[in-house]
């Protein structure tokens, strides 16, 4: 039996899981993966809560009571969300203190409808960081045109952060600049830089299924060539620009200053096309200090069947920017891809909030008690 979980942890590689739920907290299944399979953390999203939420009746109980008190659907998620991800925050305390800080950590995202107003972010991510009172939380910030400075502000203020939605090179950049430049005001501030956590979620499968189909409509040898290399490639250079950004004279006077570096995290990695092995996005995304939060069905397969063969990364940024180049050269702009998987990851995660609305709503009508 090889432990390819094991061995990805040994590679620099954080284990966290995306995936959350009140039944995988109560029946210990989590302490479960924590104890047997390297999980070192958890990542949360509207989508996943929305799931949790309108199966089973694990929160019929906390729904009742809150329908008594008849507060607003808003407030009963708010309640309900931030419940689960203390309790997860409490059963990952001992990995966090084992690490300094740096895993055990819990994310939870701002609502995404405020994803285009930077001031509503920055009051929200406060209201959260406030709610689950847990040193080991991220509050999760998209990086949009509006997120890049909210997230900022946000890191100025102590408070640790998860950027998720990165899909560009360029706005990767963007969001490393932003850390640095919240950790900046931190210092300003008088704040400990040590105790300021963040990792930048950039997402992997998604691009190659856009790019994938553009491909595929193109259709000619050569397009067909490229399927499946436009998501690796994009990943393994924002590695390449991580590397630069925290080796740079900034930021090694912050990190002298006691500063975390940002980490990089593999987001999206479950493989959405049957044609590839589906443990690439975790395989070939091995690099020291990063983290690749999978859902269970990858943990399952990396467990299975993954080979892990140290680092896949480094060294491979030539072909990555040949790749890119030669995606361009066939008419598939990347501008326009990172666009539109921007813009398509916001407006999932609105319409996976929407229907939690919905579905929150109607379970508070049917738990309210009868009147008299």
């Amino acid at each position: 039996m090889t432990d390819a979980l094991k061995r990805l942890s040994e590679e620099g590689v954080a284990i966290w899981l995306d995936d959350l739920s009140r039944k995988r907290i109560t029946s210990g299944n989590l302490a479960e993966l924590i104890d047997q399979q390297h999980v070192v953390g958890v990542t949360t999203n509207p989508t996943i809560f929305q799931k949790a939420i309108s199966q089973g009746d694990g929160y019929d109980q906390q729904l009742s009571d809150l329908a008594a008190r008849k507060v607003t659907v808003e407030e009963a998620i708010r309640m309900i969300t931030t419940a689960d991800v203390r309790d997860a925050a409490d059963i990952l305390r001992p990995v966090f203190d084992a690490t300094d800080g740096q895993d055990g950590r819990v994310s939870i995202e701002v609502d995404p409808r405020l994803a285009h107003n930077e001031h509503a972010t920055v009051a929200e991510a406060k209201q959260l960081a406030w709610l689950v009172d847990r040193p080991n939380t991220l509050i999760k910030i998209p990086a949009t045109m509006a997120g890049v400075p909210a997230i900022s502000e946000v890191i100025g203020r102590g408070i640790s952060v998860n950027v998720t939605l990165i899909f560009s090179l360029e706005r990767y950049r963007a969001v490393m600049d932003a850390y640095l430049s919240g950790l900046e005001k931190a210092k300003e501030r008088g704040l400990d830089l040590s105790e300021i956590h963040s990792v930048a979620s950039f997402f992997v499968s998604r691009v190659d299924t856009e790019i994938d189909r553009r491909l595929d409509e193109i259709g000619t040898d050569e397009a067909k060539g490229l399927r499946g290399k436009a998501a690796l490639a994009n990943a393994r250079l924002a590695y390449q620009a991580y590397e630069e950004v925290f080796s740079s004279d900034r930021w090694n006077a912050l990190e002298n200053a006691g500063a975390n570096k940002q980490r990089p995290l593999w987001a999206s990695t479950g493989v959405k096309d049957p044609a590839y092995p589906d443990t690439l996005y975790v395989t070939e995304l091995v690099a020291p200090n990063t983290v690749n939060t999978m859902p269970e069905a990858t943990l399952e397969a990396t467990d299975d069947h993954g080979e892990i063969t140290g680092d896949t990364v480094s060294g491979t940024y030539e072909q990555a920017r040949a790749d890119l180049d030669a995606l361009e050269r066939l008419g598939v702009a990347y501008d326009d891809v990172v666009r539109v998987l921007e813009e398509e990851g916001v407006e999932k995660f609105e319409a996976s909030w929407n229907d939690l609305l919905k579905s929150t709503q109607a379970e508070l009508e049917r738990l309210a008690p009868s009147e008299g």
